[in-house]
């Protein structure tokens, strides 16, 4: 008779677990809540808002975006999260925003959302992001004040995550039997032999445009080649070997490129390889849905994708958006679980089937995501190689960066002896550490 009681209570309870299972609900205190967020008007973004309604029809949380250029998204947030009370519950940000919004205090630490049970979900399965992203991205007080460490802490999730990628016109490449480049001695070599094989065409598309944009493909190839823009004592050494081979790298590709190639910002770049006047590109990877597409691409199905040529290292940039919650949001708990909806298998790999940038190692794996966009399995083979400190992310580095940027650009159109020009940034980028503090304890 014990025995019986025994089974029966075992039955009933069993059952009320299942029921107390079935019903549980981690979002139901937060039904009817509408959330706005600043998001950016990006591919992937453009992405998120096809797979933002099945959120809210399993969550029944709304969410409202403010969708905006990246220039105006940026200057709005700079208004938003000064103010006491701030508009956004949840907003999406560049690496370089991440360095100044957590100096000002304005962004939320995200450690005691993930420690909350009712909001933290044990299926998240944070090892699958991608390392060098979350570092990029979200941690903040590390090694360097930005990079990961045991002083570390996380205030925002990578959402949207680039890398750098060859794209390959593969008709060409089979046409003169080329070998696709692995190292950067390859990939130069024939980025001036293309355009004797194929009058007209350039090697390489690239970047090189006075500022940002020939800083920027100067540091693509400051990393692989074994450089850094600093030491460990914060003094400059980008005018060392690898420095001087970066610049040389970068002005024989803009050379052997198309017409006009040292003027390209990063859409002229893009738009010469899209109207097939190049046989590469090196840069994000983002661009993979513009060259698949026909209404804007006349290489459709002649590209494929290698890995960023390797030098003395693999080391590709990290790039993309992070998305992060305010101090001054309104709905905090609720912005977190949109947040980690966004970018938890699930919502990753919605995402990538809608067209974005997934953040998951798993996602780029993923059989259903390869079958409809196949070139996501060397995507996240690049990423395994992506560098969080291909460039510093400290306050000061937009001034640093400008510097760069322009001084390169004189090297690529008015021949400045690329030593002098290099030892000149390193001279003025000293003076700027110094007046900035970072030798106080040296």
């Amino acid at each position: 008779m014990l025995s019986k009681l025994k089974t029966i209570a075992g039955a009933a309870l069993g059952s009320a677990l299942l029921v107390s299972t079935a019903l549980a609900n981690p979002y139901k205190d937060y039904e009817g809540t509408t959330l706005i967020v600043n998001f950016p008007a990006h591919p992937h973004y453009d992405a998120v808002m096809r797979i933002l309604p099945e959120f809210t029809k399993e969550t029944g949380i709304e969410v409202e975006v403010d969708q905006l250029p990246y220039l105006k998204m940026r200057e709005r947030q700079t208004l938003e999260l000064a103010q006491d009370e701030g508009d956004y519950d949840l907003i999406a940000y560049v690496v370089f925003s991440k360095a100044d919004y957590v100096f000002a205090d304005q962004l939320e630490n995200l450690a005691r959302y993930f420690m909350n049970p009712k909001l933290a979900d044990p299926g998240y399965d944070s090892n699958d992001l991608i390392d060098g992203y979350v570092y990029n991205i979200g941690f903040a007080g590390g090694d360097k004040g930005y990079l990961e460490g045991k002083t570390g802490s996380l205030f925002g999730i990578p959402y949207g995550s680039e890398t750098s990628i060859l794209g390959y016109r593969k008709d060409i490449f089979e046409k003169h039997g080329l070998k696709v480049p692995e190292t950067y001695d390859e990939m130069l070599e024939l980025a001036c032999k293309i355009p004797e094989l194929e009058p007209g065409m350039g090697g390489v598309a690239s970047r090189a445009a006075s500022g940002h944009h020939a800083a920027h493909a100067f540091l693509l190839h400051l990393a692989p080649l074994g450089g850094r823009v600093f030491d460990d004592q914060w003094k400059p050494i980008v005018n060392n070997e690898a420095g001087v081979q970066a610049a040389e790298a970068l002005k024989k590709i803009v050379d052997c490129g198309p017409e006009g190639a040292s003027s390209f910002g990063f859409g002229e770049a893009l738009g010469a390889f899209l109207n097939g006047d190049t046989a590469m590109f090196l840069d994000t990877t983002v661009v993979a849905g513009q060259i698949d597409d026909p209404n804007k691409s006349q290489v459709v199905g002649k590209v494929d994708w290698a890995l960023h040529p390797m030098g003395v290292r693999r080391g590709s940039q990290t790039g993309g958006f992070g998305i992060g919650i305010p101090k001054n949001a309104e709905n905090k708990e609720a912005a977190f679980l949109l947040m980690q909806w966004l970018t938890s298998k699930k919502g990753d790999k919605l995402v990538a089937l809608a067209g974005g940038n997934p953040s998951r190692f798993s996602t780029h794996a993923d059989a259903d995501v390869n079958a409809k966009f196949p070139h996501m399995a060397t995507f996240g083979e690049a990423l395994k190689h992506a560098d969080p400190d291909w460039r510093p992310i400290i306050p000061v580095w937009g001034k640093i960066n400008a510097d760069l940027g322009t001084t390169l650009s004189k090297v690529l159109t008015e021949d400045l002896d690329v030593q002098e020009a290099l030892n000149g940034v390193a001279e003025r980028t000293e003076a700027v550490m110094d007046e900035a503090g970072y030798y106080t304890w040296q």
